[in-house]
């Protein structure tokens, strides 16, 4: 249920947010929100799918995934587009490709396959459980660090840290990898002018309000314009050709302005009930795949939700990153409604869950064939 209202208040958001901007570059204030809607008629299936699919199609998929993802990246350095700092796009047409976005649910698989695996032996020595781990984990980062996406970087070590924290790593191993991924943080920083501006603006944006810290100067004018209830969807004054990326990265500003601090709100509650469903799930089940994907899954898209949301805010640097399910963009939203519907086929795995999915009968779309005498909920004895 949460994900549904999540992404049902995405498509009206980006039709919202990219309406001016998509007609001023299209012709239709419907070009981005047609497309959305295709990822999504897309997504929704196989979400779908996904949620009936046994624990051991994914435990083999992770491996394929990790190789798809290495393969896609190694790619994106040579054919991809640059934009806005970072090289992450390879256009097909008149769509784009972030493989950056499906590397998460690769690592996520694949990792938590390789962990359940030596868990399962007995080989639970956190010290060979950084193997292969961290140097696979380390390819990707390095691959997306190549394409300058310090945000994607960000996530997939949060994906990274969850899997250790599942199967008991110490406290002083967390501590040596976050002391190695603050100085990695900030070598890059360092070395791309852009993001040294960007820090300077995340510490007093309004120091810079035309250059440097312009996006987060709109995104803070349209969540103090929004007040308790909004302006009304669609009437975000924001859209105008003031807050740049305001249907993608900055969408919670336009959010938070059409639907007020009760909107934004509501998105909190929807992520954080999405977060506690996931970690339930991660907690009941004994199965060890299922345990360590599940937090990963909740640590991917529950953390960069929040990176995104706290970025609006100006209480993070912004980085560049979607909110999930809100956001425009069919790169991001393909593997997180694929996330989502795993999590729905593990919930199924929970103490009792099959006992109450018997008693609650078959579901409507049964009904409604048997209404069509299409099929029955029971099955008929014919006797002579």
């Amino acid at each position: 249920m949460c994900s549904a209202l999540l992404l049902a208040l995405g498509l009206m958001m980006v039709l919202s947010a990219s309406s001016i901007e998509a007609l001023q570059k299209t012709g239709s204030p419907f070009s981005w929100f047609i497309k959305q809607s295709v990822s999504t008629a897309v997504g929704v299936p196989l979400m779908w799918i996904c949620s009936r699919l046994p624990v051991k199609f994914f435990r083999w998929a992770g491996y394929p995934a990790m190789a798809l993802s290495i393969l896609a990246l190694v790619m994106v350095l040579f054919i991809g587009s640059a934009e806005l700092g970072a090289q992450r796009w390879i256009y097909v047409g008149s769509f784009t490709i972030q493989p950056s976005e499906p590397a998460k649910l690769g690592l996520v698989l694949w990792g938590a396959d390789l962990l359940a695996r030596r868990a399962r032996q007995g080989r639970i020595e956190w010290r060979q459980l950084l193997i292969p781990l961290m140097p696979g984990t380390a390819i990707l980062a390095v691959m997306v660090m190549l394409g300058r996406d310090l945000g994607t970087t960000l996530v997939l070590f949060m994906i990274f840290l969850a899997l250790l924290w599942v199967v008991g790593a110490p406290v002083k191993l967390f501590g040596g990898i976050m002391g190695l991924a603050v100085l990695a943080a900030v070598i890059m920083i360092k070395v791309e002018p852009y993001r040294m501006a960007r820090i300077g603006a995340f510490w007093d944006p309004w120091a810079d309000a035309q250059g440097a810290g312009y996006q987060a100067v709109q995104g803070q004018i349209a969540m103090g314009s929004g007040g308790w209830f909004g302006l009304g969807l669609g009437s975000s004054r924001q859209k105008w050709s003031w807050l740049p990326h305001g249907e993608s990265d900055f969408i919670f500003a336009i959010l938070g302005e059409e639907l007020g601090l009760m909107g934004t709100l509501m998105v909190v509650a929807l992520f954080g009930l999405l977060g506690y469903a996931g970690l339930r799930v991660a907690v009941r089940v004994n199965d060890p795949f299922i345990r360590l994907s599940a937090a990963a899954m909740v640590a991917w898209i529950v953390g960069q939700a929040t990176v995104n949301m706290g970025a609006v805010l100006g209480v993070l640097p912004i980085t560049g990153i979607p909110l999930p399910l809100v956001s425009y963009g069919g790169s991001s939203l393909l593997p997180t409604l694929v996330a989502l519907g795993m999590l729905v086929s593990f919930a199924k795995r929970e103490p009792g869950a099959r006992e109450a999915l018997a008693a609650r009968g078959p579901g409507p779309a049964a009904r409604a064939l048997s209404w069509l005498g299409l099929g029955s909920t029971t099955r008929r004895r014919v006797t002579r």
